[in-house]
This record gives C-alpha cells, structure tokens and sequence, in this order.
C-alpha cells in the first residue's frame, strides 16, 4: 500500500471512526475494534485476491460491512452492559468494606461515649452496604446468563449508574463524618479506619460510576435483540 493508499484508507477511516465514537472499559472496547479491523482486514484479502487493487477491495469491504452509524450503535450497546456489569461488581465489593466500617464504629462505641453522628453514620453505612450487595446481584444477573435468553432491560445501565453514585456520595460523607468523630472518640484508632475504608471505597467506585452514567446517556438501549452483537 503507497503513501497516497495510507491517507485515504477507507478501512483505517471506518475503524477509527469507531473507536472515537465508543465508550466503555478499555480492554472490552479495544477487542471490540480490533474485531472489526480483522474482519475488514481479512475481506479486503477476499477482494485482493480477486484482482481488485487494494482500494477498491478496501472499499467494497467497507461497504460490505455496513453503515460505520449501525455497527457504532451497536457496538456501543455491548459495552454499556460491560460497563455496567464492571461497576455493579465494583459496587459489590465494597459492601464488605462498608460492613468492616460499620463493626469498627460499633467497637470503638463499647463505651457509648462516640456522638450520635457517628453512630447513624455507621447504621447508614450498613444499610448502604446491603442495598449496594443487592443491586449489583440483580444487574450482574440481568447481564449474564439470563441476558442470553431474555433482553437487557433498557435503564437497568442507569439505575447501576445513579444508584453507584448514590452509594459513593454517601462514602464520601460517611468518612468526612467519621473523620470528625475520631478526634472526639476515645477508641479514636478504629474510627478513624473506619473513616479511611470508607474514603478508600468512595475513590476505587467513583471512576467507574461516572464511566456507567456517561455510557447510560447515550441513547442506545433502545436497540432490539435482534440488532445486538451475536455472542
């Protein structure tokens, strides 16, 4: 292929123009396009081997493959549910370290000398822990195996979205709060882990909850079965 070839590929076109348009987990969303280029690479092999030049055959290939707006759209779909799937399993692994808060403020409270913030903080923590456990249960459900056999529901990305956020909100105050309380703790040590585990949690969730919120915007779940990628 000469230079003019590499400046107006209509393969490298098609495939860059995917790229730039998905959204999602980078491993998945590098697959993803390195799928299309290898399907396009080896049908402009067919169509060289036929004769044609090669921007021709890079051409036909291209047309071959459909509209680059169809193939987005779905692409795009698949890696919402990645996505989603990513941040409901990130959302599920912080309920350990939530409970892990909640039993420290309750040990270092053995006195009942710990202010009353700390103490619905510590509540609230577990409750967020199990509600969180229970969502991403159901959206991992609703994205595995039982997906094959019925369609995904169309919110579910942002219901994991908003809801991940909620719960990673409630992190961010819940270790602002138990911060606070340590230094008027007598156990102040286990407060303040609590309130550390608890900051840890919010930052390893956040990343990925604003990635499920960005990809639940856009406006591809409205998809039919019958157009998502096979497999």
């Amino acid at each position: 292929m000469n230079s003019a070839e590499q400046r107006n590929d209509p393969v490298e076109d098609y495939v860059t123009s995917l790229e730039s348009a998905l959204h999602g987990p980078e491993r998945a969303r590098s697959r993803l396009v390195e799928e299309v280029r290898d399907g396009l690479t080896d049908s402009v092999a067919e169509h060289t081997c036929r004769g044609l030049p090669y921007g021709r055959a890079a051409a036909e290939a291209v047309r071959d493959f459909g509209s680059a707006h169809d193939l987005i759209a779905s692409c795009q779909r698949e890696l919402t549910i990645t996505q989603s799937r990513h941040t409901a399993r990130r959302i599920a692994m912080t309920a350990p370290f939530l409970i892990t808060c909640w039993y420290l403020v309750r040990t270092a409270d053995q006195d009942g000398q710990l202010p009353r913030t700390a103490q619905l903080t510590a509540a609230h923590l577990a409750g967020v822990a199990v509600v969180a456990a229970l969502l991403a249960a159901v959206a991992l459900a609703a994205t595995g195996n039982v997906a094959r056999r019925l369609p995904t529901p169309d919110r579910l990305p942002r219901m994991v979205g908003w809801a991940g956020t909620t719960a990673s909100v409630s992190m961010a105050v819940a270790a602002l709060a138990l911060a606070t309380a340590s230094a008027l703790a007598t156990n102040w040590p286990l407060t303040a882990l609590a309130g550390v585990l608890a900051a840890a949690s919010h930052g390893w969730m956040a990343g990925s909850v604003r990635a499920c919120r960005k990809c639940a915007r856009l406006p591809v779940m409205e998809l039919s079965v019958d157009q998502q990628l096979p497999g």
